[in-house]
């Protein structure tokens, strides 16, 4: 999020604060891949899985690198801003691209659904069915296959 931040802020020509959000960028990428070697190298079942492997990781640490060494180039022939002492806040709230939820409501009971309606449906009071026990099986008796023999001249041709 810091380095997607990071290439917005420097779109609006404020390099200093983009800077800043890149180098946090790059120690929370070096935190994350340290966790992700770790995780690699655990053993159990999921031992398959290589976090550091896969390609939105390694994009993304390129990616970090070479925008902070553009916005450190850029600022130094450019802007000449200050890059401040804390990351500049990230924004959390998308205020864009994303539809309000509509909140869940449970419908209204229908008139029919009474107390006694519901009361009807007691399961301890079902009678006593003896189809539901389950059927013994009968054996099955095997059946004669026929004697198939592979035949060479069939008409299919392989090409």
């Amino acid at each position: 999020a810091y380095c997607y931040h990071g290439q917005t802020l420097l779109a609006s020509d404020k390099c200093g604060e983009a800077i800043r959000s890149l180098q946090e960028a790059e120690k929370f990428f070096a935190k994350a891949e340290a966790l992700c070697k770790e995780y690699g190298e655990t053993k159990g079942p999921g031992t398959t899985a290589k976090p550091s492997g896969h390609l939105f990781f390694r994009k993304l640490g390129n990616l970090v690198k070479n925008t902070l060494e553009k916005c450190q180039r850029e600022n130094g022939f450019i802007y000449f801003q200050k890059v401040p002492a804390e990351a500049p806040q990230l924004e959390l709230k998308a205020n864009y691209g994303l539809v309000e939820p509509i909140p869940f409501e449970f419908p209204a009971l229908n008139a029919h659904w009474t107390p006694e309606t519901l009361g009807a449906f007691d399961l301890t009071k079902r009678p006593k069915d003896d189809a539901a026990k389950p059927k013994p099986d009968e054996e099955v008796k095997p059946l004669k296959e026929p004697d198939i023999k592979p035949q060479k001249d069939s008409g299919c041709q392989i090409s």
